[in-house]
């Protein structure tokens, strides 16, 4: 038997000491690498010591921050610190225009995404460099949206079912994030991975859990300069595990698939129509590795971060609204059946999502660039290579000048649009104007964004019209998390289910 003998409490306390001196060194060394953005204006404190405090702030809670900011410089912009840059800030059609009008090589969406992702590391150096997946999602997942509706509903009943286990007609207090969250995991996988994968238990941890540990580990690895961010990301975050652990469940499939695609070709009797299987059609993906297909679904699970809690909680507080959006589901199913035509129709589920995505969106900015070279807005406004230049969203969403009444949830608000324009799409949930950003705007703009409304379109309408919801006795609507430029669902909320009521 081996005795440890503990450390002495001043040799403990000086390893932290080192490693905190450590850590403020490397942020000074990246605050010291800033482009100079001195003739832009502030919000907060722009003196060295003082930027690091408001970067803290700005991760505690950037939306407060940017509120300040739209209010004194709303349609000029401005710039905010976050831990270890300064980011600029606009806001406004004229500056929207600018960003969607650049080309990639004056402002980059993928470059702005890896600064902020550490791309190249969390979800792997191909993934970044060559995103052929990209291709696929605009293009076969979008065109297969009619003839995979069957299975995204299936899925969904299914799911609900299980993950609910509802009995009789008694009410039953859920966690609501956990349980959306597995019954998106589980019908977006059905449509990437097929049966029985996308019911594995194992499977929809991981990638639940995937997108925590892509943002742990990307706020990891920008502590420490960029030579280290292989050691980083290798030895201090948990991406190589959830590598390891998917290749397990994926290995097998892709292995079968590729026999049979020697056997065969790309057709076969019972090929599964599903991403896995257009990914290794593509030339690109032919002949790849198995990480390199798995890192591809786990990113596809990552990019998948619709929200359907938001509008859950909306609607458990807010129970007069459940009649009109079953009335509609009613109405559409009777006479179009369960399937992407019927979706279109049910322009109420469609209004009611836009709107909560409205209030409570995915985060308080949109449409982020790195600049590669120096670019001038059309105000005149100078941004120096390497700036990170994105738009204020939420504030723009929740300006009465832009939306009426702007502050209160008005789940017909699109849905009256609509009608006003008559049978056009500008306001329907997958569209995109500089007024609403949720998947930003342009030829950058969210290329899964089809699938995504569609599937949480299918998703509500199969809620409305199975179960009654309420908040608990006294509960209000639960508010939402902010960290940094991102909103999260309330984590612990829960939310009552009943089976239906006649």
């Amino acid at each position: 038997m081996q005795l440890q003998v503990p450390a002495p409490p001043n040799i403990i306390q000086g390893a932290y000491g080192l490693a905190g001196i450590v850590v403020a060194a490397l942020v000074i060394v990246k605050l010291s690498k800033r482009p100079n953005l001195d003739a832009i204006p502030t919000v907060g404190c722009s003196t060295w010591l003082g930027s690091w405090w408001a970067g803290i702030k700005y991760f505690s809670n950037g939306a407060e921050v940017l509120r300040e900011g739209y209010e004194r410089h709303k349609g000029t912009p401005f710039k905010v610190a976050e831990l270890y840059r300064w980011t600029v800030i606009a806001s406004g059609s004229q500056f929207v225009e600018d960003l969607r009008k650049a080309s990639d090589d004056e402002l980059s969406f993928a470059e702005a995404a890896n600064e902020n992702l550490k791309m190249e590391y969390t979800l792997g150096h191909d993934v970044h460099h060559n995103p052929y997946h990209v291709a696929i999602i605009r293009l076969q997942l979008t065109r297969n949206i009619g003839v995979l509706c069957p299975d995204m509903k299936d899925e969904t009943v299914v799911a609900f079912e299980e993950i609910l286990d509802l009995r009789g007609n008694e009410w039953k207090s859920v966690p609501a994030l956990q349980a959306v969250q597995k019954v998106l995991c589980r019908t977006s996988n059905r449509i990437f991975v097929g049966l029985p994968l996308c019911r594995n238990s194992d499977w929809v941890d991981l990638t639940v859990n995937f997108t925590l540990d892509v943002v742990k580990g990307a706020v990891m690895i920008g502590l420490f300069p960029n030579a280290m961010a292989p050691l980083v990301a290798r030895f201090m975050t948990n991406i190589p595990a959830s590598a390891r652990r998917g290749m397990k469940h994926l290995g097998p499939i892709i292995e079968e698939r590729r026999k049979h695609l020697e056997e065969y070709g790309k057709d076969w009797a019972d090929k599964p129509n599903d991403f896995l299987s257009w990914l290794m059609d593509d030339p690109h993906g032919s002949q790849t590795s198995v990480q390199d297909l798995t890192m591809r679904i786990l990113t596809l699970n990552f990019a998948a971060i619709h929200c359907l809690t938001q509008a859950l909680y909306t609607l458990a507080a807010n129970p007069q609204y459940m009649q009109s959006l079953r009335e509609e589901v009613e109405s559409v199913v009777e006479t179009h059946g369960w399937s992407k035509g019927a979706l279109v129709k049910m322009r109420k589920i469609d209004s009611f999502l836009k709107e909560s995505q409205r209030m409570e969106g995915v985060g308080v900015v949109g449409i982020t660039r790195k600049v590669m070279k120096d670019f001038t807005f059309s105000d005149g406004t100078v941004l120096p290579k390497g700036t990170i230049v994105t738009i204020a969203s939420e504030a723009t969403h929740l300006d009465n000048e832009v939306y009426e009444n702007a502050d209160i949830f008005n789940p017909l608000r699109f849905a009256n649009m609509r009608d006003e324009d008559g049978e056009g799409t500008k306001h329907s949930f997958a569209s995109t104007t500089p007024e609403y950003l949720l998947f930003g705007h342009g030829r950058q703009a969210c290329p899964g964004r089809f699938f995504a409304a569609n599937e949480l379109k299918s998703m509500l309408a199969w809620v409305v019209l199975s179960y009654d919801v309420k908040l608990e006795d006294g509960a209000t609507r639960p508010p939402s998390l902010y960290i940094g430029s991102a909103i999260a669902a309330h984590p612990t909320a829960k939310v009552m289910f009943r089976k239906r009521v006649h």
